[in-house]
């Protein structure tokens, strides 16, 4: 990946776009992926609070943590419908705010969320046919380790350089996690331990252009360095009532499309670019499907079984008539693992032995799923009113 070094913003976003395409064209041609998964809110308690954020409870708005069985109970319904991913989301170290959370896991054997964390992990593997792939927040080196054992890549949005957001007022003023010296840091140690990551900008929450240019150039060294960053995610703020900033602007289409261009811009035609289709979509039409024309290779997870707990407003888009429409702009949607294919097909030891000999069995010469599940025709979860707890 050769870095771009003059600035991006104020450019003509067509202009943008047309370099985007044709990097991702060269790059991945024109097979955009998918992750059929099961989305599981291991906990939605959390130390931090957002201005933007409706995922977080407290105490007494739900169970605290799902128990294995509830767990299981998940991802075995999405296993029969074709899924491989077992999402796993939860609160950033809970227990340092909430005795209630410390004394549910102390009762049960465990001393933090992320120890937890590990052994439902385990537990997936063991009894399903699901791949983990977390999202706990900032770790430490040793707890990153210690769940490279049992997820076959892990996430962690950067979301923005900017530590101006965690100023009074700003929407990561009670987040201290939410600091991008933090975050890059365990970005950093998931790239000296060789784990693949996911990360990404979440745009509209008070960032600038430049800053958004700036983030996107910080993932791209830490990239060329270690090679472990293995998708890019850019998320558009959704406004959510009950919230500060429930009166806040969303983002343009047009800002959206600008980030996105540039993300492939800056990292390169290899890297993995994501847009969150159920973010981009209004009354059920295919409007997210202007990003292809961005050059973005991938929609991310998406799930038959459950909704997006941390967006309940939007639900997934139906994956035939998604297959459908990209077929008719000369695209082709591919089911993929939590890893991406490159991951798979490497000889790098970015995988444990024994995950990276399961998957290699599983999956194409491609390193895709060599089967289709049975999601195509049935579309995602388009429901809104499932509360935390009720699984199916």
């Amino acid at each position: 990946m050769t870095p771009v070094t003059e600035t991006l913003v104020g450019s003509n976003v067509e202009e943008l776009c047309a370099t985007a395409s044709t990097l991702r064209d060269q790059g991945k041609g024109r097979i955009v992926s998918f992750s059929p998964k099961v989305f599981i809110p291991l906990t939605r308690l959390c130390r931090d609070f957002c201005s933007y954020c409706t995922y977080r409870q407290d105490p007494d708005d739900g169970p605290l943590y799902m128990t294995p069985e509830a767990i299981l109970q998940v991802a075995r319904t999405g296993q029969e419908r074709g899924c491989r991913e077992a999402l796993f989301v939860l609160g950033e170290r809970p227990e340092q705010r909430y005795p209630e959370a410390g004394i549910w896991l102390r009762e049960r054997g465990y001393d933090s969320s992320l120890h937890y964390l590990h052994d439902m992990c385990e537990l997936i593997l063991k009894e399903t046919e699901l791949y983990p792939h977390s999202n706990p927040g900032t770790m430490t080196g040793r707890e990153l380790l210690a769940l490279k054992e049992v997820n076959v890549s892990m996430g962690l949005m950067l979301e923005s350089i900017s530590p101006r957001l965690l100023e009074a007022g700003g929407p990561h003023e009670h987040a201290p996690s939410k600091h991008p010296r933090l975050r890059l840091r365990t970005l950093r140690q998931a790239g000296e331990l060789k784990i693949p990551m996911t990360t990404g900008l979440l745009i509209g929450i008070g960032e600038t252009a430049g800053e958004r240019e700036k983030a996107l150039r910080a993932i791209g060294d830490l990239h060329r360095e270690y090679h472990h960053i293995q998708e890019v995610i850019i998320q558009n703020f959704r406004a959510k009532p009950e919230t500060l900033m429930a009166a806040a602007s969303e983002p343009a289409v047009s800002e959206m499309l600008e980030t996105t261009a540039m993300a492939r811009i800056v990292l390169g035609k290899e890297m993995n670019i994501q847009v969150p289709p159920n973010l981009s979509m209004h009354n059920g039409d295919g409007s997210y499907l202007v990003y292809l024309d961005a050059g973005i290779n991938d929609w991310g997870g998406i799930s038959p079984v459950t909704i997006d707990y941390v967006n309940p407003e939007a639900p997934w888009p139906h994956l035939e008539r998604m297959r459908r429409q990209m077929m008719e702009r000369g695209f082709q949607l591919r089911a993929r693992f939590p890893i991406y294919p490159e991951y798979i097909v490497d000889s790098g030891d970015y995988l444990p032995v024994e995950l990276k000999r399961r998957l290699k069995s599983e999956a194409d010469a491609q390193g895709f799923i060599d089967k289709t599940g049975n999601y195509f025709g049935n579309g995602g979860v388009e429901e809104r009113g499932r509360k935390y707890g009720e699984h199916p």
